[in-house]
């Protein structure tokens, strides 16, 4: 089966090294950003390289190639960028919309294709995508956030569960997270995943600046 270029059954197949080529990828790591027209080449449940322009991995026999010509490459798994050494999971998606992860998390079925370990699945929701957490008992960021209007409160729980309340509405989103750094992942209960970032007390999440519910005045 083709989508949008990408030979399902090819990669299906695939036994040696795997190249991605011609795709804006989004790694995620602030060192390398976002690339266009460039490679990412797994080998296994690894990604070995990504940059821009031809890969010399292209001319190797051993390598499937996979046109991503039009498309975007996105992590998804946990917390990890598309870095060498870092797990070959992401998401490929086509669209236009100059935030990837929005369309990612809101319409996780219409990814063109998901990657675990280096390996195709189905879909981007739910429990096909393996994660690893971190503990949240010891994290600093376990408590009460508030956004600038009140809209939304978030608890995030030392069990790494959390629970919003928007406009009024308690319960109204509920899931598992994993922090790593100044870095927030989550992943909703009804099977789409999320993001976030501290930066200097603050918490950035879906277009919402919250606060900790003890600074609020």
């Amino acid at each position: 089966m083709t989508t949008h270029g990408i030979d399902r059954a090819a990669l299906d197949e695939a036994s040696g090294p795997l190249l991605f080529v011609n795709a804006t990828i989004h790694t995620l790591d602030p060192a390398i950003g976002d690339l266009e027209h460039a490679g990412l080449l797994l080998d296994g449940d690894t990604v070995v390289s990504v940059g821009p322009g031809r890969h010399p991995a292209a001319g190797d026999d051993r390598t499937t190639v996979v046109d991503c010509t039009g498309l975007r490459i996105v992590p998804i798994a946990g917390l990890s960028s598309l870095a060498p050494g870092s797990p070959a999971t992401f998401a490929v998606i086509a669209t236009g919309n100059p935030t990837p992860w929005e369309h990612l998390i809101w319409r996780p079925g219409q990814a063109v294709l998901v990657m675990a370990d280096g390996r195709p699945r189905t879909s981007a929701a739910g429990p096909a995508v393996p994660v690893t957490r971190p503990e949240a008992s010891d994290s600093p960021y376990v408590g009460m956030w508030i956004d600038e209007s009140g809209f939304l409160y978030q608890e995030l729980t030392a069990a790494g569960r959390y629970d919003e309340t928007r406009g009024g509405r308690p319960h109204a989103y509920q899931g598992s997270f994993w922090i790593d750094g100044d870095r927030i992942v989550y992943l909703d209960d009804q099977g789409f995943w999320a993001y976030g970032r501290f930066h200097d007390g603050v918490l950035h999440h879906a277009g919402y600046i919250l606060r900790r519910a003890a600074e609020e005045n």
